[in-house]
This record gives C-alpha cells, structure tokens and sequence, in this order.
C-alpha cells in the first residue's frame, strides 16, 4: 500500500520523544497515582504536597500524574524514581509521609525503605513486585505501562515504542493484520469471547464504501473499572489498536463509546486524539501512508443495556438504547447501516502487543483455547484489592489467595462472584476452576468483563442473588415481555425469601422462572440475568431453605430475620455505650442498671454491635428462632 516513508516519519517521532522524556535523565521524578482510585483515596492532595514540599526544599524534582498501578488496596501510591537508586513505589501515602520522603530520600538519601512497597526494578537492596507472591502469577500485557507512563503525554508513549505496531503495519497490506490477529485467536474481552478475527474479517466480507470501527468502554457492571482504568492510564495503547483493526478493515471513521460517568477517561482519551492528529497518527495519510483514519468519542448516558452492541449502535444513533435481534450482525449492518466492528477496550488494547511481537508469543500464553491473559477487577472481602492481570488458566484459587492475598481479618472464603452482576457466585469446590471462556462457562458462571466479587461466610447468598438481580431488573430496557416481568417476579420472590416467606413450591418456581427468562430473553442482558439465582440454588441451596423452612438468614443478614439483644449476663451497669449510639431510642436502663432493646424501636443499624466494648461484647446478632434462653432474657 505504501512505501517506507512511514517508517522513517515514526521513527523521527519516537526520536524526538525520547529526546523529550529523557531530556534531564539526572531529574528525580515523582509519579503520583491520579486515576479515579486515587483521586478518590486522596491522590490530588498528595500531589500537592510533594509539589509545595519539594518546593520549601528548593529540590529539582519533577511530579508527575499518571494512572492506575493496580494496587488500590494502597492508594494513595506514588513512585519516585531518583537516579543512584531503584525506582520505589510507595502506598497509603498522607502529608506526613510525603514530608518524611521529601526529607530524607529527596533531600537526602535515605530511601525510607520501611515505608516502601518494592522496588520497580531488580537491585541488591529491596524486592520487586515481581518477587511478591502476586508478582509470581501476574503477567502485565495490557496493564504493563498503567501508571508507570504519563497518559496525557503522546511522548511518554512513544518514547516506549509506542505506535511501532502501526508503523510497522503500515509497511506491509492490511490482510497481514488481519491475519495475525485470526492466527493469535484474539478473544473478545468484552464478555462472549468471540474471535476477534472472525468478526474483523465478517465485516470487510460485507463490503461497501464505508465500514465504521467502534470501542465499547460502556462498562457498567458493579465493581468492575478494568476499562475505565486502562483509558484513563494508558489510552495511546487502545487507540493504536483501534487504528490498526481499521487499517485492517478498511475503515476512515471510529468512535469511542465512553459512559459520561468516566470524565477523567473521556478527557483523557480526547487529548490523547488531539496529540495522535498532531503527530500524524491519526486523520488523513497516517504516517505519510495512504491510510487515512480518524476518532472521535461518543459519550453514553449510562445505561447498563447499552453494553450490548445494537443497544450501543441505537444509542449511538440517537435511538433508545434498545437491544436489536440478529442476524443481521453489526458486521453486516451496524452504525447508520454500515459494517460495523465493536471490540472491547481490552481487545483493542492487546492488537498492537500482537502485531508487534506475533501470534506466536500471544498463543504461548494462556491456554490454547484461551490464549493471552485475563484482567480483573479484584474487590470485594480480600486483602488486595485493584487490577490485576493473569494468563488465561490460572486458578480462582491463586488468583483470590496468592494474588489476592485471601480473605482480611481471618475471615473465612465462601463464594466468588465472577462476570458482572449476570456471572455466577461458584463456591469453595469451584477455586481450582481455570480461568477461561469455557471452563467458566461449564462451572456455570462467565468469564464476562472482567469483575470479580470476593464473598465471606458472613455474605447471604440469598441476598447476594437478589442484589445483582435487583440491578439486572432496573437495567433491563423492556423490550422483552421474559426480561420485563421475568426479572420482576424473580425478584418479588426472592424478597420475599429474605423476609421469610415462602413454601415448598417458591424455589421450583423461582428456577422455573429463570429458566424461562434464559431461553426467552432477547439479548445477553435477559439471557444471563438468571445466573446469579441459579449458581446461587444450585450451590448453596441449603440457604434458601432455611429462610423458607426454618424462618432464619444463617449470614444473619436479612433484616427480616434478625434481631439485636444485649445479654445480661454481660453487660456492664456502668457502660452507656450503646444507649448513645441507638438513633431510635429503641435501648434503655432497666430498673436493674443493665442495658435492653425494645424490638419496636430497633431499626436494626449495627450501631450498638459496633460501639459495645470489646470486653463485653453483650450485644449479639441472632437470627429467630435462635433466641437468648427465655430465662436469661428475663434476668
């Protein structure tokens, strides 16, 4: 298609960056972590104080935001990057910690190694990441630059072969490209994990005059920001992916579909636009090639449904977000009837590794059905809570207990949730299930976006289901008569359970229903919003049956099913703890000095469980009929 002009103007880019990037390498530099995590743990105001402390100090010392490292369990983070030592990441950081750091390891050199997480870089000294257990299954593909580049500036990215993949495409016929990606039987990341290949080729089959690229980031499901965390930290990397699926398709137009509820994303992926047109990257005659191709965002309203690819397209057309039947498929007719390509952001994101390394080194990762890695969102009741990025087949054991660090405070493990609030809760039998499309899918849950929900013994399974359905149902468009109703009864039922009612035909009917509901629902939304009901009664079913049968929740959760007492016997005459911390009034002084609740009043808060001292612990949380002996209560 072209000559090797291409080449020659990338690598004047990516001269020109590295020149800029490295032009005072003696510099220290301090990257703080300022992705929405941070921002929320208090990233901006540590920000600002290495600034004004640095300042005080009179030290030649740069700061500098980047994105998401991964570690959210310790945000704020920041590393500092001084030469004559490794580069040291840091967490948990405040004022007080800042000063230290400034004080001894800027202005000095005393690196503050008992404040220190690890080092970015092997050394003598102190471990690396990789040296941790975590660091031990992680293998960081896509999320390798997240807030170790700074995402606002093109350079950063180039300065790291950046955009090399493209160049390198450019230099060769679009059906190479394809080619690579059907032979590294890229997976879409989305959810389905269809073979992104087969779905680039379906479009170009399709022909006509114009063929549109568009990146789903719409990500809504609960928990998860695997999407938004990548767009926010490394966007040049989807967007250098975008550009060579269109390469590949013979596409000139591409949109970003971005929730407005992500507007540190959506800012920086438009700048990254604006510097990837400055630089010849994108718009017409891409690297002085033939190949011309532009981007632009479209900002969804938030809609969970708008997930689904025609709902997105509808959105995007100024519809109702509205699933549509197929076929035809968007690779047949999609925006404004045209062939359409819509990937994930973190299929878009693995296409340049691909075109840049091979299929070979992709297929040697992961499993052969399943090749590459996984990236999770990692929350929920578990040490380490963030991002992290696995091969596909690694184990929901290693990745909860050796990446995640287990369960905090002791607690003991009792279910996953995995795929979004449509994936499955598989309990302890299921932690040496591999992560992959089909072993998950055969587990009865889904590999989905990428979420994945940490639960304790103290989480009710009935619960838990009525949680994701309850967001299913709001999120459900209406279209379908199963998706519509389906969902709404599934729900009244399963409130029901957790206030203790029912008999013996609730539970066939409530798998009767989300058998229906699976089989009868339009789009993925209705098809899998039965899962977390039906891995729930498949698994733990003896939890359904003592809220029907035995009038009890065993998590003690369900507020019907619960109830406050303090026991006398040890209860302190002396202690009004809990008096003051009842917002209902409902605790009061009995004639004998101890402390009772008046059930009328309880509004079951927790509050005087939390405040009730340690060595007393009076105050318990029993599900009926379990009681305090009746002659206990009257003493």
């Amino acid at each position: 298609m072209s000559n090797l002009t291409p080449l020659v103007s990338y690598e004047k880019l990516r001269s020109e960056a590295v020149l800029a990037t490295n032009a005072d390498a003696e510099k220290t530099r301090v990257l703080v972590g300022t992705a929405t995590c941070g921002v929320a743990a208090g990233a901006l105001q540590v920000k600002e104080d290495f600034i004004r402390e640095i300042g005080a100090k009179g030290l030649d010392a740069e700061v500098i935001e980047v994105g998401c490292m991964g570690h959210c369990y310790a945000e704020p983070l920041a590393v500092i990057a001084k030469p004559g030592f490794p580069p040291i990441c840091y967490g948990h950081l405040d004022n007080g910690l800042v000063h230290r750091l400034v004080e001894d390891f800027l202005a000095g050199d005393d690196p503050c190694y008992e404040y220190a997480m690890a080092a970015l870089e092997p050394n003598d000294v102190f471990p690396t990441f990789a040296e941790f257990p975590r660091g031990v299954y992680e293998q960081k593909l896509i999320l390798e630059q997240c807030g170790f580049i700074d995402a606002r500036n093109i350079d950063s990215y180039l300065a790291r072969d950046g955009y090399s993949a493209l160049a390198q495409a450019l230099e060769g016929e679009p059906q190479q490209v394809l080619a690579e990606i059907k032979q590294a039987n890229l997976r879409g990341r989305g959810g389905a994990g269809f073979p992104a290949g087969l779905k680039w080729e379906a479009c170009i089959k399709s022909g006509g005059e114009q063929i549109y690229v568009i990146c789903n980031a719409d990500e809504g499901d609960p928990g998860a920001f695997m999407d938004r965390s990548i767009l926010e930290s490394d966007p040049h990397l989807v967007l250098e992916g975008m550009i060579l699926c269109a390469y590949a398709v013979g596409s000139g137009k591409g949109f970003l579909y971005i929730r407005a509820e992500y507007p540190r994303a959506v800012t920086h992926v438009q700048e990254a636009i604006d510097q990837a047109r400055a630089k010849g990257l994108l718009g017409t005659k891409i690297l002085g090639s033939d190949f011309s191709f532009d981007l632009e965002i479209f900002q969804g309203s938030g809609a969970f449904v708008c997930g689904e690819a025609t709902a997105l397209v509808n959105s995007m057309e100024g519809k109702m977000g509205m699933p549509e039947s197929r076929p035809p498929r968007l690779a047949q007719k999609g925006y404004r009837g045209r062939p359409t390509v819509l990937n994930n952001v973190k299929t878009f994101a693995y296409v340049p590794l691909i075109i840049k390394n091979g299929a070979d080194w992709f297929k040697a990762i992961g499993t052969p059905d399943s090749p590459g890695t996984a990236v999770f969102s990692l929350v929920g009741k578990v040490v380490n809570t963030g991002l992290v990025e696995v091969p596909m087949g690694t184990t929901l054991r290693q990745l909860i207990f050796d990446v995640g660090d287990g369960l905090p405070n002791g607690r003991e493990f009792k279910a996953v949730q995995i795929g979004g609030p449509s994936g499955g809760c598989l309990p302890e039998t299921a932690l040496d299930v591999p992560i992959d499309f089909d072993s998950l899918q055969e587990a009865g849950a889904i590999m989905g976006s990428g979420g994945l929900v940490v639960m304790a013994q103290d989480d009710c399974m009935v619960a838990v289901a009525r949680y994701f359905l309850e967001f299913t149902q709001h999120e459900s468009c209406g279209k379908c008569t199963f998706c519509r109703l389906g969902t709404k009864q599934m729900l009244d039922i399963l409130t029901d359970i957790t206030q203790g009612k029912g008999d013996d035909q609730t539970l066939a009917l409530l798998e009767e229903l989300s058998e229906d509901v699976r089989d009868g629902s339009l789009c993925n939304l209705g098809r899998t919003a039965p899962n977390p009901v039906l891995t729930t009664l498949k698994y733990f079913r003896d939890e359904y049956e003592a809220h029907i049968k035995e009038g009890r929740c065993p998590a003690l959760v369900c507020h019907d099913l619960i109830l406050y007492y303090i026991l006398p016997r040890k209860c302190s005459k002396l202690c009004n703890v809990c008096v003051g911390s009842c917002p209902t009034e409902a605790i009061f002084t009995r004639e004998d000095g101890l402390k009772e609740i008046n059930q009328e009043k309880c509004v079951k808060c927790d509050n005087c469980l939390k405040a009730c001292p340690p060595e007393y612990t009076a105050v318990v949380k029993l599900s009926p009929p379990i009681l305090p002996p009746e002659k206990e209560r009257k003493n």
